[in-house]
């Protein structure tokens, strides 16, 4: 067999069944929030969750997610109830996003949710990312 010179890496390979251990996680909502975040969920509120994640990208080195869907009953995920709302945070998440404070904001110049992190070393003017 002839060889070309390139020896092929080996990545580790995370599987989606394989548990991450995190840090618990402490997250508040405000009122504005859970308001705006019901108003999403239009009805949905026992079978949706709020996911919060944290992805590489943007200007300080990490970019909010947050997205609404079907309750995935994953143990990978810590859950924080709030008035009647399920926030999800992944455990690979955990330390970046323990002690988060969401909001919702509305206001003429654009309204919308925002993530006050005390974790952050510098956050970006537009508050969408942290690093």
């Amino acid at each position: 067999m002839a060889h070309d010179g390139c020896e092929g890496i080996s990545l580790p390979v995370v599987s989606a069944m394989q548990r991450v251990e995190g840090v618990k996680v402490n997250i508040e909502i405000t009122e504005a929030a859970i308001t705006a975040l019901k108003s999403s969920m239009k009805g949905d509120e026992e079978t949706h969750a709020l996911v919060v994640s944290a992805e590489s990208g943007g200007c300080s080195g990490y970019m909010y997610d947050m997205a609404i869907v079907e309750d995935p009953n994953d143990d990978n995920y810590q859950r924080v109830e709030e008035n009647g709302m399920t926030i999800l945070v992944h455990n690979r998440d955990s330390s970046l996003l323990d002690g988060i404070i969401i909001d919702f904001k509305d206001s003429l110049m654009g309204g919308g949710f925002q993530i006050e992190n005390p974790n952050a070393d510098r956050s970006c003017g537009c508050g969408q990312s942290f690093g």
